[in-house]
């Protein structure tokens, strides 16, 4: 189940590489299919709705660090969101 799941993040944020910038298009997009995984993966959906709506929000509110691409930006949004969702303190 997590290899599926990691699988399905990996191939959604692949996506995201070679982009010059975050579009509105892209993100729905890719939240979209990562509702999709975790809805697979017997995450709840609520939890998933969540997960997601924080996401979409930081990714389409956040300035690109200078020191990250836009790809980079997503991932790091993405892993933020997984820390804050399993409880890790960092």
């Amino acid at each position: 189940m997590f290899e599926s799941l990691t699988e399905r993040l990996h191939g959604v944020l692949k996506g995201f590489r070679n982009e010059a910038r975050i579009t509105v298009q892209h993100v729905d997009k890719s939240m979209h299919e990562i509702r999709i995984a975790l809805l697979e993966a017997d995450v709840n959906f609520k939890v998933a709705k969540d997960f997601i709506s924080g996401i979409r929000e930081k990714a389409l509110g956040e300035k690109v660090l200078q020191s990250l691409s836009p790809g980079q930006q997503v991932v790091k949004i993405v892993r933020d969101e997984l820390v804050i969702l399993l409880g890790v303190k960092p």
